[in-house]
């Protein structure tokens, strides 16, 4: 069976959370728990920031779905601990003022075409999608332009209770780092900002 491409539409808020946990796992919500326990090893996800309205990021499944009621994310609904979790690595994340523009890109992908341009946010609805690769594959390739490919520094992934932290460590840097590679959850590669996309996010 091939590899499912996956779009998690999450919040500013509780994507720091994954972030500050060295995206080493995510959790579904169970409004979507059908879909949830379909991701597997070697699935692709898409990260889209709704109360941003822009593309931030993108992992790799690295686990079978499993059950977790440990509370991590946050949601309106106190009983809702999103329990249906996957490990995954992440390939590319951006900071918030890098986000790649879904006002730009949204209505551009083939997943959205069932609806009217003017009403592309609504095919958004909902945590978890399955999106083509195509359009995957054309929105990480924006996020890796948006972050730019150049001046690499280290991120190392710390753990200290449990709990996940992300330190970083420049050698005559002079700016924040744009856009995080890994191909592990123990090892991050930050790229410094050297092109822009023309869809990045409006400010």
């Amino acid at each position: 069976m091939g590899k499912t491409y996956w779009m998690l539409v999450t919040t500013q808020e509780n994507l720091e959370i994954t972030r500050a946990r060295g995206f080493s796992m995510q959790g579904v919500d169970t409004k979507n728990r059908k879909k949830a326990v379909r991701m597997a090893p070697e699935d692709r996800v898409l990260y889209y920031v709704s109360d941003k309205k822009g593309f931030a990021a993108t992992a790799t499944v690295t686990s079978y779905s499993f059950e977790d009621d440990e509370r991590i994310w946050k949601h309106q609904r106190e009983q809702e601990v999103f329990p249906h979790r996957v490990e995954i690595d992440a390939n590319v994340v951006l900071d918030q003022p890098d986000y790649v523009d879904g006002f730009q890109v949204g209505p551009t992908l083939e997943y959205v075409k069932k609806w009217p341009p003017h009403l592309w946010p609504h095919a958004f609805f909902g945590m978890l999608h399955i999106i083509p690769q195509r359009d995957f594959n054309f929105v990480e390739s924006e996020l890796k332009r948006a972050g730019g490919e150049e001046s690499i520094v280290q991120v190392a992934e710390l753990a200290t209770n449990g709990a996940v932290a992300a330190a970083e460590s420049a050698t005559g840097s002079d700016g924040a780092s744009g856009v995080m590679d890994t191909s592990s959850r123990k090892l991050f590669s930050v790229a410094r900002k050297s092109r822009k996309s023309s869809h990045r996010r409006r400010m």
